[in-house]
């Protein structure tokens, strides 16, 4: 079937083929159409002894709850209804998307959720806080499918949606123990990889804010949202040269807001929240002004400055391999990315 992608294919490091979906990255001003992979059927290792915390059945019954609640949010357009059903950066995203469709009348078709599955991944920990990783199908638009995050923070609370990333195109995932075996949750600081959760987060920050002038540059494989970023940046910067003008854009990685499972390969993967601000300052008297359609819905004034400040939630899955494989790189294979505040200054 042939689909329409705004981006060219990206190289990819190899590891386990676990082929998935294609994207639309959320990116800078204009999300995208993506192309679908498949998922092989993982084999079960039999002398594995944990066992879920949930049943299939119990995933599904959270997993479409939490959906229908967004889904009432989405229709009320109401950002207050979100935070019974969601949580961390995507409850901040999700919340943007919908005080943009207040302004335009309707919701990003990106921010479609779908509500089947292609796979499920149930951890095996005992104790809180516990994820559950779930991967979608494509959307009925063939839009890319989505890694979504579920969060139970304690046993008195419910699961809440705190992370989703948009698959990228030729995206390959990590093989996970079958959903009735479930597979072990990581942790931050795990050690045996090419380097921790945590490192990955914060290094990957630095990547995407000095592409490949960072330190960490050579750590990484090249990916989708890199890409966008520097040409979008790219593209703002030739027109802002004309008139003298500057811009600079800071990535931090949250270290709190990170979740982490275990591959059956012994890597694995990770899907964090990285903030970034772009300061974009007009030259020659010039009036700085929003770069996006949802960057124009998000600015409460008609009134304009040389100076613009944009700030942005972005989420990233990143596959980190196990410590010792040759040239062995970490992986961006999906992401999410949406201004949540537009400010003059």
């Amino acid at each position: 079937m042939s689909k329409t992608n705004t981006f060219a294919r990206a190289p990819f490091a190899r590891w386990g083929r676990l082929a998935v979906a294609a994207l639309a990255v959320a990116a800078m001003v204009t999300p995208l159409a993506a192309c679908e992979g498949q998922l092989p059927t993982p084999v079960a290792d039999s002398s594995t002894q944990a066992t879920p915390d949930l049943t299939e059945a119990q995933e599904k019954k959270i997993r479409l709850a939490i959906l229908d609640g967004i889904d009432a949010a989405d229709q009320a357009k109401s950002v207050d209804q979100l935070a019974a059903v969601m949580g961390g950066p995507q409850l901040e995203i999700r919340g943007s998307q919908i005080t943009v469709a207040q302004k335009t009348g309707s919701l990003s078709k990106f921010a479609v959720i779908p509500k089947d599955v292609a796979q499920v991944v149930i951890p095996t920990d005992d104790g809180w806080p516990r994820s559950v990783f779930t991967i979608t199908t494509t959307t009925s638009d063939q839009q890319s499918k989505r890694l979504l995050v579920m969060n139970q923070a304690s046993a008195r609370q419910n699961y809440k949606l705190v992370a989703m990333a948009r698959l990228f195109e030729g995206a390959q995932l990590p093989k996970f123990e079958i959903p009735t075996l479930g597979s072990k949750q990581g942790s931050a600081k795990d050690s045996g990889l090419v380097m921790t959760a945590a490192d990955a987060l914060t290094q990957y920050a630095d990547v995407l804010q000095n592409g490949s002038n960072s330190q960490y540059a050579s750590k990484f494989a090249d990916d989708l949202l890199r890409q966008n970023l520097a040409k979008t940046a790219a593209d703002v910067q030739a027109g802002m040269e004309r008139n003298n003008g500057t811009q600079q854009q800071t990535f931090e990685a949250v270290p709190d807001q990170m979740w982490v499972m275990r591959s059956a390969e012994g890597g694995e993967l990770v899907v964090g929240r990285i903030n970034s601000v772009w300061v974009r300052k007009a030259g020659d008297g010039r009036e700085s002004q929003p770069a996006s359609d949802d960057e124009k819905a998000l600015y409460n004034s008609d009134k304009y400055t040389s100076t613009m400040q944009v700030t942005y939630v972005n989420v990233v899955a990143l596959y980190i391999p196990k410590a010792g494989g040759a040239d062995a790189q970490v992986t961006a294979v999906g992401a999410d990315r949406q201004p949540v505040k537009v400010e003059a200054l």
